[in-house]
């Protein structure tokens, strides 16, 4: 059996979905098994460009399976207004071909609220949510009591006395955060939902028990990670960081799947670092380089269409990611947008007080204090955009790929020079 697993080694938005799509071909089932629609991959697929949030990128594939799995997070209006979309380009999407975990939490309308609320509160030193309900859902699924279920959501008996219990505190937390709060109607919430509930049924499944069956019958798995290594809630740059297991440690957690079974992991990085949101970034560019990566490379969200903080890439920050996640591989994205450098630097250690380290802190108030020690290359001043074999590469190209690979601890099996998937070098 082959089991595949693709993984962001930074900060998120690594373009990790052109190589899920790249490797679905090879796979029999998609799985996403983190995140909510606070994530989002970018695909070109038969020419055409796809911006996915919820839906696995194995949904533009007829012969593959997408699973939305148990540690997804999801806002059942932004899922069917995703769905209705690929609907219309690409036609009906049968139960066969889409499943969602009954065991995955829903996102209410009380989530964005109460996420915005803390925010406001928060004032400057907000974490910089995607204001989407996200977190709040995240932390009533480990709180218990205020947690509904994609299982519940489907029985309408069990979701009003859910929603009974529930809406009546969540108005009262919510109101003594904002004074200009309206309260929810259980009634409203309850019939919006039921009608999501409708039309939801159908893909509603024990997506764990499916997993196993089709491990068992040698079907080939592709996992599909959202986000990034250092986005992590365990093992990133907390508090900045999303409310999930980001990194390869939240495969077993979010599909209910060993990682035994996992036989190839490839961790994702960008040729540079980006991150969105709040938190500090050692090799951030805030001058005219950054916002030549930031406009060359189109470096706005894929969901929220914020401008992502740009800077050089950074191998210790990397390579600590591909460490927690034990990658077998890297590949390397958008190596293209540094064709017009004269120069590049990439980070190989950090000076912590007058004290060189290649470890990543685990707090970051240490982490602010960290500068990094740049190596200089040459840029190769070339478009590279229509090179398909590593031997034609610039040799100052060739140089920066390699740079990466012996600074992060891993070799480089894919490089990325386009965003469409003919403009991959595998070789």
């Amino acid at each position: 059996m082959t089991a595949t697993s693709v993984i962001g080694l930074q900060w998120g938005d690594e373009a990790k979905g052109k190589i899920v799509d790249l490797l679905t071909a090879e796979h029999d089932v998609v799985v996403r098994y983190l995140g909510g629609n606070n994530a989002g991959h970018t695909v070109i697929f038969d020419g055409e460009t796809y911006k996915l949030s919820l839906l696995p990128a194995g949904i533009l594939h007829s012969h593959v399976v997408s699973v939305i799995a148990t540690g997804v997070v999801i806002n059942p209006k932004a899922f069917l207004t995703e769905l209705a979309g690929i609907v219309e380009r690409r036609g009906e999407v049968p139960p066969e071909r889409l499943q969602i975990s009954d065991r995955a939490h829903v996102i209410f309308p009380y989530h964005t609220a109460e996420e915005a609320a803390f925010e406001k509160a928060r004032g400057g030193d907000a974490i910089g949510t995607t204001m989407r309900g996200i977190g709040t859902c995240y932390r009533d699924k480990a709180g218990r009591t205020h947690a509904i279920r994609m299982g519940d959501l489907t029985h309408p008996d069990r979701l009003r006395r859910r929603l009974e219990e529930v809406v009546p505190q969540k108005n009262r937390a919510i109101a003594s955060l904002d004074d200009e709060f309206t309260p929810f109607s259980v009634d409203e919430i309850f019939e919006e939902y039921c009608g999501y509930a409708d039309q939801l049924r159908p893909y509603v499944t024990d997506t764990t028990a499916f997993l196993h069956r089709s491990i068992n019958e040698g079907r080939r798995l592709l996992f599909e990670g959202a986000q990034g290594c250092l986005l992590d809630i365990d093992h990133g740059t907390f508090p900045y960081v999303t409310s999930s297991n980001s990194s390869g440690c939240g495969i077993h957690s979010g599909s209910g799947v060993s990682e035994r079974v996992i036989n190839r992991m490839i961790g994702i990085v960008k040729a540079y670092t980006t991150r969105v949101g709040g938190g500090p970034f050692p090799t951030e560019l805030d001058n005219e380089i950054g916002q030549h990566i930031r406009e060359v490379g189109r470096e706005y969200g894929t969901v929220t269409g914020r401008p992502r903080r740009c800077g050089w890439f950074d191998a210790v920050a990397t390579g600590y990611g591909a460490r927690l996640s034990g990658v077998d591989c890297i590949a390397v994205m958008l190596v293209d947008v540094l064709d017009g450098l004269d120069e590049i630097q990439v980070c190989e250690a950090y000076d912590f007080n007058g004290v060189r380290t290649t470890d990543f802190p685990s707090h970051v108030e240490d982490l602010a204090q960290m500068k990094p020690i740049y190596r200089t290359l040459p840029g190769w001043k070339t478009d590279i955009t229509g090179i398909r074999k590593r031997a034609d590469l610039p040799e100052n190209a060739m140089r920066y790929v390699d740079t990466i690979s012996e600074l992060v601890g891993y070799p480089v099996e894919i490089i990325s020079v386009g965003p469409d998937r003919a403009q991959t070098i595998l070789d």
